[in-house]
């Protein structure tokens, strides 16, 4: 593989330089380094030199088996988001933060199970100057949400978020509720 990956690098560079010499692309892309002579090394703009590693220096990474009675659709997400690193039914952000947190709440500090409902908070809120960014974002249960977000007076505690991460709040607090009846002949509601 070493050989089949200098020859792809060598191509590639003779390609993109037809006019300049083979000594000269040499030095541009591969240059000395402590053991090895031949280090494929390219400057990029804004990230300085980016090494391509060779094959004996990539670990190896095992395959880790499923446990026994786990299943896909078993519905536990926190097993399968953490061990797949993707999920049909998790968004990006959430397993970020799933990995980030190993798999705990950031309040309670207790494990997500399956069937837990979990919502996404920032730590310090946007309504008070916070940013949507991943270092001020965590992962908490759903009624630790509440809690934290009535504590820090950034939405009212009986709010909710549905499905979309909308806000919805609830109904106010009023004798009648919206019911829709209907009448039927014999009940006396005509």
């Amino acid at each position: 593989m070493e050989n089949y990956l200098w020859t792809l690098t060598w191509q590639w560079a003779r390609k993109r330089h037809p006019n300049k010499a083979g000594k000269w692309v040499t030095e541009k892309y591969w240059k000395p380094e402590k053991d090895r002579q031949w280090n494929f090394l390219a400057k990029e703009k804004g990230k300085g030199e980016i090494k391509l590693y060779r094959h004996p220096e990539t670990e190896i990474v095992r395959h880790v088996k499923v446990q026994g009675v786990r299943s896909p659709f078993d519905g536990d997400l926190v097993y399968w988001s953490k061990r797949l690193r993707k999920s049909p039914d998790v968004s990006t952000r959430v397993l970020k933060l799933l990995d980030r947190q190993k798999g705990k709440c950031a309040r309670c500090g207790l494990t997500f199970k399956s069937g837990d409902r979990w919502e996404v908070d920032h730590i310090l809120p946007k309504s008070l100057g916070g940013k949507d960014w991943y270092t001020n974002l965590q992962l908490l249960h759903d009624y630790c949400h509440d809690a934290k977000s009535a504590e820090d007076g950034s939405r009212s505690s009986r709010a909710r978020l549905n499905l979309d991460g909308e806000v919805e709040e609830p109904d106010e607090v009023k004798v009648s509720r919206p019911v829709l009846k209907t009448s039927r002949p014999g009940d006396g509601l005509a």
